[in-house]
C-alpha cells in the first residue's frame, strides 16, 4: 500500500476518505474553495492545505497522487465547455506538477464524470491518456457506480489509475457483478417502491431511479440548492431530501459539512455544492482496499478502434488503447430501500415546483412517464394547495 499520499482538487475529502480510513492520511491537500477548506480543516486539522493548484510549484515526495479534478466543464448538467474549460482545464496543472516531480509519483488516481467519455468525441479522455503516456505512465480506467458499495444513489464515475512501474489493471479490474435492471423505467410503477428524480427536469428524465436517488448535484447555475425529489406512490407524495441525508447518500457521517455554517461569510447553500461535487466515500473505500490487495489481471482485451465514444472500461500504454468489458458494479452490496435509509422526513415539493415539472413532463418526447406517476404528482400538488 502507498504510504505517502498527496491530494489535489481535494474538495471535502471524499476521494481521500477511504485511504484515511485505512490509516493513510494525505501529507497535503490542495483546494481553492473556502467552504471546502473549512470542512477539510475540521476533519483533517493536522494536514496543511495549499489554496491554489496553479501556484503550487512542486509536489512533496509521494507514492500516490489523488486528483478528482473539476467536472463542471465535462458534466452533462454543466456548460459542456470540455477539457479546455476554465475549471476542468485545471487538470493540466496535475501534469505540470508530475513532470517536475523528483521522483515522480508511483501511482496516480484521477476521478471524473462518465460524460467526458463522449463529450467532444472523447477529447477529454484522449487528452488525459496522451499526457499520462508522455510522462511514462501505463493507465487503466473503469466506470463505477456508487450503488455497488451499498448507498442508494445512482452515481457512476470514471476512476482512472496509472503507474510508471506497476499494472493498474490489478487495482481496477477485479470484480464484475451484474445487478440487473434495478432502475426500472419511468413508464413502469411498483407501488411499494420509492423513486428518485430531479424536479428541475421533466423534458429529459435522465435522473429516474428506483429505490435510489439520481446523482446529487452541487446546485443550480445561480447557486440555488436543488436536492433530488422522492416520489412515494402509496401516499401520492413528493418530497426532497435534507442536507444530512444528502451527506449520508455520499457516504459521509451526518454534519460532515456543518463547519461551513459556523464559518463567517459562508452560506448554508455552499454545503449542497460541496456535497454534490464530492466523491462518494464507498467508492474511495473500495479503491483504497484494492491498493491493499491487488489482484492479477488476465482478462480479455480488444484493441480499441478510434471513435466518438470511449468504452466503459479500457487500459493502455505506448500509444495503444484496449477496450475491456466490465460492468459498473465491482461489488454487489445489499442496497437498502430509501424508506429505511433516509433518516429525516422529506420536505414536501412545492406546488410551483411540482406544477412546473408536470408541465414539462407532459410535453416530453424522449421519456414516457407513467400516467400513474403524473396523476400522483397532480394529486400531491392539489393536497398541499393552501398549506404553503
Amino acid at each position: 500500500m502507498s504510504e505517502r499520499i498527496v491530494s489535489l482538487f481535494s474538495g471535502i475529502g471524499g476521494l481521500e476518505f477511504g485511504f484515511h480510513k485505512l490509516g493513510r492520511t494525505p501529507l497535503l491537500f490542495c483546494e481553492n474553495d473556502l467552504a471546502a477548506q473549512a470542512v477539510l480543516g475540521a476533519h483533517f486539522p493536522d494536514v496543511p492545505i495549499s489554496h491554489d493548484v496553479s501556484k503550487l510549484k512542486r509536489l512533496p515526495a509521494c507514492d500516490l497522487l489523488l486528483a478528482g479534478f473539476p467536472c463542471q466543464d465535462l458534466s452533462q448538467a454543466g456548460g459542456k465547455a470540455g477539457i479546455g474549460g476554465t475549471r476542468s482545464g485545471l487538470v493540466d496543472h496535475l501534469f505540470r506538477l508530475i513532470s517536475t516531480a523528483r521522483p515522480k509519483p508511483k501511482w496516480l488516481v484521477v476521478e471524473n464524470v462518465p460524460y467526458m467519455l463522449s463529450l467532444d468525441a472523447g477529447a477529454a479522455m484522449r487528452h488525459l491518456v496522451s499526457e499520462l503516456e508522455h510522462l511514462g505512465y501505463m493507465w487503466a480506467y473503469r466506470v463505477v457506480d456508487a450503488r455497488s458499495f451499498g448507498t442508494p444513489q445512482r452515481r457512476p464515475r470514471v476512476l482512472m489509475v496509472a503507474s510508471r512501474t506497476e499494472d493498474p489493471r490489478e487495482i481496477l479490474f477485479s470484480g464484475n457483478q451484474n445487478p440487473g435492471d434495478i432502475d426500472g423505467k419511468p413508464s413502469d410503477v411498483d407501488e411499494s417502491a420509492w423513486y428518485g428524480f430531479y424536479w428541475t427536469e421533466g423534458s429529459r428524465g435522465v435522473g429516474w431511479a428506483k429505490e435510489g436517488v439520481p446523482p446529487i448535484k452541487g446546485g443550480s447555475t445561480i447557486g440555488i440548492a436543488s436536492p433530488p425529489a422522492i416520489w412515494v406512490p402509496k401516499r401520492n407524495f413528493v418530497g426532497t431530501i435534507t442536507l444530512n441525508d444528502a451527506e449520508r447518500l455520499q457516504g459521509f457521517e451526518t454534519d460532515w459539512t456543518a463547519k461551513v455554517e459556523q464559518t463567517v461569510g459562508l452560506k448554508k447553500n455552499a454545503r449542497w455544492r460541496l456535497i454534490g461535487n464530492a466523491v462518494n466515500t464507498g467508492l474511495s473505500t473500495w479503491l483504497a482496499s484494492r491498493f491493499e490487495n491487488p489482484i492479477g489481471y488476465d482478462g480479455v482485451s480488444s484493441l480499441r478502434i478510434a471513435g466518438d465514444r470511449w468504452p466503459k472500461a479500457a487500459w493502455g500504454h505506448k500509444g495503444k488503447a484496449y477496450a475491456v468489458t466490465l460492468s459498473q458494479w465491482p461489488e454487489l452490496c445489499q442496497t437498502p430501500r430509501l424508506e429505511r435509509f433516509l433518516k429525516d422526513p422529506l420536505k414536501p415539493l412545492s406546488v410551483r415546483a411540482t406544477s412546473g415539472f408536470l408541465k414539462r413532463a407532459l410535453v416530453c418526447t424522449n421519456v414516457t412517464y407513467s400516467d400513474r406517476f403524473l396523476e400522483s404528482l397532480q394529486a400531491h400538488a392539489d393536497s398541499i394547495v393552501g398549506s404553503e
